[in-house]
């Protein structure tokens, strides 16, 4: 121990067991200020007032037992260390605890002063090691992404100059090509994206590391993703001679999810499939819900490949692994792929795991949250305990003129957004998530009004549009409004008339998802602009 007066605090409803780890504490002739309390809210409240250099702290108490107590003070203070004084009946709990974060523990009654300061020497060493670990890997991850990030920036450029000039001589701009030239550039262009896909990859994993991966949640139609990913995948399926189909149960209301990601993860996935099932085989699409985990959508991908071994499952999902036993020229990425998946999964508070036996195929699940319209509409559809009157719905469809990128398309629906905002009282209207389609985007308001009021909002909505010349040169919009049907009686428990509401307005939102978006023809100003 140091020569410095250490502070301890001791949580120990036992007076006994206080005094005698006090005779011990005086045995060991150590220079501590000791603090004791009887209860571990007295404890957490001197930790506030003042971080002790360690703490001793029995399991049972009177107001916390068991896993509970020492959960409790590492949550307080993560960077003090806890050594767990415990009975003989507990030590099996002191033990857990030490795998959960507690420096060390000691059985009461069987410890002696010697014991007692090497254990809590060993604690304030251990924890101060852990410390300047933890320091130092994030100063190394702060490193680590700041050089990514400069190399990929630095490759990207010379990598686009290759497929631009490839390109060129591949279009046959710059001259005719013999059918040897053709497939050499072929060869050197495909080596190019394949680059360019790795140091993509490559930093959305040190993204994903360091919990910088942007997450964008919108109500969506999984059945919309699952149709979107499988149409990049086909031509590629016929060409291997691989069965590719899929199965969504119609049941499943909107899922809350950022569909640009969900994408991403499904890419991987049936990439993954297709890779490694051979000719005549098939991969199945599926997404359905599961009666014991009621707020989740369960969506897999399975193959009739070769399967995956017990060693390569328990890894897979590890950054940069590839299975040793995959064929090589299938070995066409870095091993971050699964890697990224789980992290999107994670993120959007899912699970992802893998079941395959090697020469059986094999079966990747994800979950992804369902979206509760009862929990969000319960401030604004009530009013002093009952139901409001009147509600309405009003709908903007907008679409880009012109195809845009992803990144463009993002900023350009989070412009409309906030026009829309300014034109609600955040009080009685609710601007409901983004609705996703596949070309553009459908926003939902749910107003406290009646008919009327509705078409006054929807008119303030067109003049903030109007107003915004620039934005009405990107995109397409249309609006239009219809009332909520109310129940008419108000003697139920208002839960129930609350989600009978929410299935109302669930319904109509689904109804507005997969409508056909009819625009007409555009020519210049306001021409695009279509309102009922």
């Amino acid at each position: 121990m140091s020569n410095q007066q250490t502070q301890v605090l001791l949580i120990e409803d036992n007076p006994g067991d206080a005094d005698l780890i006090r005779l011990r504490l005086v045995e060991g002739h150590a220079d501590l200020d000791v603090r004791c309390v009887d209860r571990l809210a007295a404890g957490l409240e001197s930790i506030s007032q003042e971080l002790p250099a360690l703490v001793l702290l029995d399991l049972n108490l009177p107001d916390s037992k068991g896993a509970e107590t020492f959960r409790r003070v590492l949550s307080k203070a993560p960077g003090v260390p806890v050594v767990v004084l415990s009975g003989q009946d507990d030590e099996e709990l002191a033990v857990k605890a030490v795998h959960q974060g507690v420096q060390d523990y000691l059985v009461k009654g069987a410890f002696d002063s010697r014991q007692l300061q090497r254990s809590m020497r060993y604690a304030i060493e251990r924890q101060a090691l852990l410390t300047s670990l933890d320091i130092s890997r994030q100063q190394q991850l702060q490193f680590k992404n700041q050089f990514l990030s400069h190399v990929s920036h630095e490759l990207r450029t010379p990598l686009t100059c290759i497929h631009q000039f490839v390109s060129i001589l591949l279009d046959g701009l710059a001259g005719p090509l013999s059918d040897d030239q053709h497939e050499h550039l072929s060869t050197v262009l495909k080596s190019a994206n394949q680059l360019r896909t790795m140091i993509g990859d490559l930093v959305e994993a040190t993204r994903a590391e360091s919990g910088k991966i942007r997450i964008e949640p919108q109500c969506l139609l999984i059945s919309d993703v699952i149709h979107q990913a499988l149409a990049m995948f086909r031509a590629s399926a016929r060409e291997k001679q691989i069965g590719l189909e899929t199965g969504v149960d119609t049941r499943i209301p909107l899922v809350y999810a950022d569909p640009e990601r969900v994408l991403q993860v499904l890419i991987n996935l049936i990439d993954n499939a297709l890779k490694f099932t051979p000719a005549d085989g098939s991969v199945m699409v599926k997404a359905h819900l599961v009666e014991p985990d009621p707020e989740f959508v369960y969506i897999s991908v399975a193959d009739t490949g070769r399967g995956i071994s017990s060693e390569a499952r328990n890894l897979i999902f590890e950054r940069l692994y590839q299975d040793p036993d995959s064929i090589d020229d299938r070995r066409k990425g870095l091993g971050l792929g699964l890697f990224i998946a789980k992290e999107i999964v994670h993120r959007h508070g899912g699970k992802i795991w893998v079941e395959s036996e090697s020469g059986h195929g094999s079966v990747f699940t994800f979950t992804l949250p369902l979206f509760s319209f009862s929990k969000l509409l319960l401030p604004i559809v009530t009013d002093n305990g009952r139901l409001r009157d009147s509600l309405s719905l009003i709908t903007v469809d907008i679409t880009p003129i012109s195809p845009v990128a992803a990144g463009s398309w993002r900023e350009i629906r989070q412009r409309c957004l906030e026009l829309m905002r300014l034109c609600i009282l955040p009080q009685r209207d609710l601007l409901l998530p983004t609705l996703g389609i596949e070309r553009g985007s459908t926003c939902v308001v749910l107003a406290s009004t009646d008919p009327a009021g509705a078409e006054v909002i929807s008119n303030r909505i067109r003049e903030q549009f109007e107003k915004s010349t620039d934005l009405l040169a990107n995109i397409q919009f249309q609006i239009s409004s219809t009332p909520v049907p109310m129940p008419s009686r108000q003697d139920e428990p208002l839960t129930k008339l609350v989600q009978e509401v929410a299935d109302c307005v669930a319904e109509f939102v689904m109804a507005a998802l997969m409508r056909p978006k009819n625009f007409p023809d555009l020519g210049t100003g306001n021409a695009g602009a279509k309102f009922n």
